[in-house]
C-alpha cells in the first residue's frame, strides 16, 4: 500500500493537489493511504519550503507545484 501524503495549510492549491493525487491513484488502480499534513513543524522537518508537496512514503517527491494527471500518476508509481 502506497502512503500518498499532501503537505500544505490548506491554501487551495493544495486542496487541487490531494484530490489529482487521489484521483491518479483511484485511477492507476492501487492501494493506497491519503494523509494531509498541515503542521508546519511536521512540514519543515520534512524539509518542505514550498507548498502545496507531495510525498510517497514519507519521502518528498515534489514541492512548490502542482503537476499533471499523467506526472502524478508516474511519481506515484515510482516506488
Amino acid at each position: 500500500m502506497k502512503k500518498i501524503q499532501i503537505l500544505g495549510m490548506g491554501c487551495p492549491k493544495c486542496a487541487k493537489l490531494y484530490a489529482t493525487a487521489e484521483n491518479a491513484a483511484k485511477e492507476l488502480g492501487i492501494e493506497y493511504d491519503m494523509e494531509k499534513i498541515d503542521d508546519i513543524d511536521r512540514i519543515t522537518d520534512m524539509g518542505v519550503m514550498m507548498t502545496p508537496a507531495l510525498a510517497i512514503n514519507n519521502e518528498v517527491k515534489l514541492a512548490g507545484r502542482i503537476p499533471s494527471m499523467e506526472d502524478l500518476k508516474k511519481i506515484i508509481m515510482e516506488d
